[in-house]
């Protein structure tokens, strides 16, 4: 008989990961720069929170060292890129206005990792 095992995560151990950046766009190569940047944190997973901070959830401490490492070989030649990591337990007390109304923050579905 074959017992499937419930599988969650805890809270404690899922990451957010918060890239703030504040790129030169005054050039015509800086901007092109600042784009590929901005297109690059999009094919990593990244989510658009507002135009210069992207979030995305990852599983744990070691992916979130590999994700900053990936960033950090890509990041643009000039402006300034702050890379911030939070637990989700952390991330689920974050409050959002918009329009002066309060929303409160809904994670995305919980995907199961095998």
């Amino acid at each position: 008989m074959i017992v499937e095992q419930e599988t969650w995560v805890s809270g404690y151990r899922l990451m957010w990961v918060i890239v703030m950046f504040d790129l030169p766009v005054v050039e015509k190569k800086d901007r092109k720069a600042a784009t590929r940047f901005r297109d690059y944190l999009l094919d990593e997973g990244f989510a658009m929170g507002q135009f210069s901070i992207y979030y995305r959830l990852l599983s744990g401490k070691e992916a979130v060292e590999s994700l900053r490492k990936r960033i950090e070989r890509n990041l643009p030649k000039y402006g300034t890129v702050q890379i911030l990591a939070i637990t989700d337990k952390q991330y689920e007390n974050i409050q959002t206005f918009r329009s002066r109304k309060s929303e409160s923050s809904k994670n995305p579905e919980q995907l199961l990792l095998f």
